[in-house]
C-alpha cells in the first residue's frame, strides 16, 4: 500500500504543477499570442495524470485506506488550481501504510 500512496502523492504533485502550468503558461500563449500548441500538449499531460490522481484515490479508498470523505476531498482538491499540495499537505502526509 505504501507503493501505491507514494505513487498518489507523486502523482498528485504532477498533476498539480501541470494544472498550473496549464492556466499560467500554455493558456495565456493560446489566447493573447495566438498559439495553441502548449495548450494540447501540456493540456494531454494534464488530463492523463489527472485520470490517474483520481483513480488512485479511488483505488486507495476502495481497498480500505481511508474513508468516503477523504476519497471526495482528494476529488474536490483536484479540481481546484493548487487543491493537490493542499491536499498532499492537509491529508495525505501524515498517513503510513
Amino acid at each position: 500500500m505504501m507503493a501505491a500512496l507514494k505513487l498518489l502523492r507523486i502523482t498528485g504533485f504532477l498533476e498539480g504543477l501541470s494544472f498550473l502550468l496549464l492556466l499560467g503558461y500554455a493558456m495565456p500563449l493560446k489566447y493573447i499570442w495566438g498559439d495553441p500548441a502548449a495548450v494540447q500538449q501540456i493540456g494531454m499531460a494534464h488530463g492523463v495524470l489527472w485520470m490517474l490522481y483520481v483513480g488512485l484515490a479511488a483505488f486507495l479508498q476502495w481497498k480500505g485506506y481511508w474513508n468516503y470523505r477523504t476519497t471526495a476531498l482528494l476529488l474536490l482538491a483536484s479540481l481546484l488550481p493548487a487543491g493537490p499540495f493542499v491536499a498532499d499537505l492537509k491529508l495525505l502526509r501524515d498517513l503510513k501504510a
